[in-house]
């Protein structure tokens, strides 16, 4: 196999691998309401249905902040390409398993399983990729290194994902009624097939995220390894990582579940006996700051361990856990921003937006994630033309305003409505253009896919607390009101106007050795 062939290999892999990602991403923000609606009664659907949808994707980010930790320790251990097919397997598989789920918990459990897998998926790709093709003079446009070409294809290709699913559901509610014949004439038994259709046939979509598991046999079969990996594994540097190390990440997982629960809905009880109790707010916010302390701490836990092991200086140790904490502090701006404002359409959509249909949700994220595949593409170009860093601020800005025009402009569900989602997704989503294009500037070849996979994801924990707190906002602050939650929770990217310029600029430089 030529190296022209093996890198195209790689990127095509690579690219269905982040496209079936973003589609199982995508499934909840679509059948989420109605997955809970036919798992709750009617009268907590009405006043916890937010708390809920917030939990679970908090619970969702958490366990792609520890799958990116994981798998990203694997694929330094390893190999990228072995480590990537297992990544894939696991979310394609817990994915389908979604669609058995009874109760929200169950889900909730089952979401956080399969996101363990999309969360190595990123940091593995996106190191074999850009590994793969460091060394291509190849150029697509000019004026664009073929970093920045390929950062926009990496932050593109999950949000296309995002769209596809949104098509497949329009395409399911519009012949829900025929897929009753269908399921007939595979003589399922009547409970199964009303099992299947009813609620919009969200079951039917979660099944549907099991076809990823086919593509694990075009990347064990057909995809080169990372020569920079092999040459790290033949200078013995992979034999470094050891399995002991996961148990900080186990304990970092741990501390991330214990702030979900912390803020979760009280279960019911009987109207004829007193309220449940609930954990005062005082003792939430404490409880959610030391988990984060926690959290941190056990996921840089096997760095540390690879690096002593390793002999590494002082000076060294320091330089990479500062790009590791930059890292995660630059993500989890673009994570919060976008998981705790953007993701909460659905549920707006499904409280009652006048002019809402059954394929509203569907056409917004259609729409928004079609806006992001643009987005994402035009931020890695820019981070190229104008620099890391000026890049990254003019993102927040224009994200900043996108949300609010999104959410403070709109009061029905139309044409309007739809160009602004538009306009959401290609600012706010534009930052994962920009992520695949920097990360891999920030760290050499030994911790490439731990140092940014435990940046981009331990942002997913951060936004995993934002997701929390949306749904607290929306019931406990502004009585209902997604838009006012989303809005406020959107505040989150003047941080990232700031942070910026604390970062380092690597416009021109190499991937480090």
């Amino acid at each position: 196999m030529s190296a022209a062939t093996g890198r195209w290999l790689a990127l095509i892999a690579a690219y269905l691998g982040w496209l079936f990602d973003g589609f199982e991403m995508g499934i909840f923000g679509v059948v989420g309401p109605d997955a809970l609606k036919s798992m709750m009664p009617p009268e907590l659907w009405k006043t916890d249905v937010n708390l809920w949808y917030g939990m679970i994707t908090a619970l969702f980010l958490i366990g792609a902040a520890a799958g990116g930790v994981l798998f990203g320790w694997l694929g330094d251990r390893i190999g990228r390409v072995r480590a990537m097919s297992l990544s894939v397997l696991t979310y394609a598989l817990l994915t389908g398993g979604c669609g058995l789920a009874q109760t929200p918990l169950q889900l909730a459990l089952l979401r956080f399983l399969a996101a363990l897998g999309m969360g190595g998926e990123w940091a593995l790709g996106v190191a074999l990729v850009m590994e793969i093709w460091s060394k291509s003079k190849q150029s697509f446009l000019p004026g664009v290194s073929v970093r920045a070409w390929l950062a926009g294809i990496i932050g593109s290709a999950s949000n296309m994902g995002f769209a596809v699913v949104a098509m497949v559901s329009i395409g399911l509610t519009t012949v829900l009624a025929d897929m009753k014949y269908v399921l007939e004439w595979l003589h399922l038994p009547d409970w199964i097939v009303q099992e299947l259709l009813a609620n919009n046939g969200w079951r039917l979509l979660m099944l549907f995220g099991v076809t990823p598991a086919l593509l694990t046999f075009f990347i064990s079969l057909c995809v080169p390894e990372s020569e920079r990996w092999k040459e790290e594994q033949a200078s013995g540097g992979t034999s470094h990582w050891a399995t002991r190390d996961l148990l900080g990440v186990l304990l970092g997982t741990a501390a991330t579940v214990g702030i979900v629960f912390l803020w979760m809905p009280p279960s019911p009880v009987p109207a004829d006996q007193p309220p449940p109790y609930q954990i005062p707010l005082w003792a939430r916010i404490v409880g959610t700051v030391i988990g984060l302390v926690i959290a941190a701490l056990g996921y840089l836990y096997p760095v540390r361990g690879y690096m002593s092991r390793a002999k590494a200086t002082a000076d060294q140790r320091s330089f990479i856990f500062k790009r590791m904490l930059l890292a995660a502090v630059l993500s989890g701006v673009a994570l919060l921003g976008t998981w705790a404002s953007l993701q909460w359409a659905s549920p707006w959509i499904r409280s009652g937006l006048p002019g809402a249909t059954p394929t509203s949700v569907g056409w917004t994220q259609f729409w928004s994630a079609f806006g992001s595949v643009f987005g994402c593409v035009l931020a890695a170009w820019t981070g190229d033309w104008m620099g890391r860093r000026w890049a990254y601020f003019v993102i927040c800005v224009l994200a900043l305003a996108s949300t609010w025009g999104f959410y403070q402009l709109n009061i029905e569900y139309n044409t309007t409505f739809l160009v602004w989602a538009f306009a959401c997704g290609f600012c706010a989503a534009s930052f994962y253009g920009w992520i695949p294009l920097y990360f891999p500037e920030l760290f050499p070849t030994s911790v490439r896919a731990i140092g940014q996979g435990f940046g981009y994801n331990f942002g997913r924990i951060l936004a995993a607390v934002g997701a929390l707190q949306t749904g607290v906002l929306t019931k406990d602050v502004f009585q209902g009101n997604v838009p006012m939650a989303a809005s406020a929770m959107a505040c989150v990217f003047i941080i990232g106007m700031v942070v910026i310029w604390f970062a380092p600029e690597t416009k021109g430089k190499g991937l480090p050795e």
